[in-house]
């Protein structure tokens, strides 16, 4: 990623120290890191999820994040801080509820409700299966910097390309080092990834419309993502995150997807809303590093 004209990458380090937010009471106040790609000055909404995770995780200790639902309402800036504001619907023996919502300049910017719980023993169980797909070796490396994290797509060379067209469903490789070792960073950094590719998976489908256009000629963001994770979110080696759109249209896409571990095991599910609309002539006014 770059910040101003020279490239710096992101660590990975440095992005789970971000995450890692500190709790006073059940108020937050949560930096937003640097610049993107491009000197992208919007800020990832699930960035800013992954910190509402751990932020809860601390608030609730006895208990373990086990879904969250973000609603992205307005683009949070690089800069000023995020303050994220706990409200504990509920807090009980087995189940407790919590809405965080991020504020920035006293404006609210995004809702995230979790569901925390108790983990218990099976009654039933059964899982997804990892999809048939080529092994990590055997997929294209993608261009996604930061140092620590390796991406490798399936039978995709350009996710970004208006002219690379296919079904809409897209795989992805992920590969950590290192891995958190602590269940709310884990969880955290598996649901900072759910709204990278969502967009892209949808655009697949399309011939002559793909993300390289997004700020540019068509307007695109990612506007909800829920995460359910299954216990225990634990995991060596790569993740392979499956993306299938199904459904365009009226301005939106929706995007279902899961996680599995290389050995099979199914760890998170989550789902993207993203908004996918032509560029108002307004717009133009707004340097593309700034439009949501």
């Amino acid at each position: 990623m770059t910040t101003g004209s020279a490239q710096v990458l992101w660590t990975l380090g440095e992005l789970l120290d971000l995450f890692d937010v500190d709790l006073a009471g059940d108020d937050v106040t949560a930096d937003t890191g640097r610049a993107g790609e491009d000197d992208r000055q919007v800020v990832e909404g699930t960035q800013v999820l992954a910190q509402a995770i751990v932020a809860v995780a601390k608030r609730l200790p006895d208990k373990s994040i086990r879904s969250v639902h973000a609603v992205f309402s307005r683009a949070v800036f690089v800069g000023a801080p995020v303050e994220l504001a706990l409200d504990v619907v509920h807090e009980g023996r087995s189940v407790a509820t919590t809405v965080v919502s991020a504020a920035q300049n006293g404006k609210r910017c995004i809702t995230v409700t979790v569901l925390a719980d108790v983990p218990s023993d099976d009654v039933i169980t059964h899982h997804l299966p990892r999809p048939a797909v080529p092994a990590p070796a055997d997929a294209n490396v993608a261009r996604m910097p930061m140092t620590g994290r390796e991406l490798r797509l399936v039978d995709v060379v350009d996710v970004n390309s208006p002219d690379e067209v296919g079904p809409p469903e897209l795989y992805a490789w992920l590969h950590y080092d290192p891995i958190p070792s602590r269940d709310d960073l884990a969880k955290a950094l598996i649901a900072y990834f759910t709204g990278h590719l969502g967009i892209s998976t949808t655009m697949r489908a399309h011939e002559g419309i793909g993300t390289a256009q997004a700020h540019l000629t068509v307007s695109t963001a990612p506007m909800t993502v829920t995460v359910s994770f299954h216990e225990p979110v634990r995991w060596d080696g790569w993740l392979l995150y499956t993306h299938e759109s199904t459904q365009v249209g009226a301005g939106m896409s929706y995007v279902r997807g899961a996680v599995h571990t290389e050995e099979g095991e199914l760890i998170a599910s989550f789902t993207q809303e993203g908004l996918i609309r032509p560029l108002r002539t307004t717009d133009t006014s707004i340097k593309a590093q700034s439009r949501l």
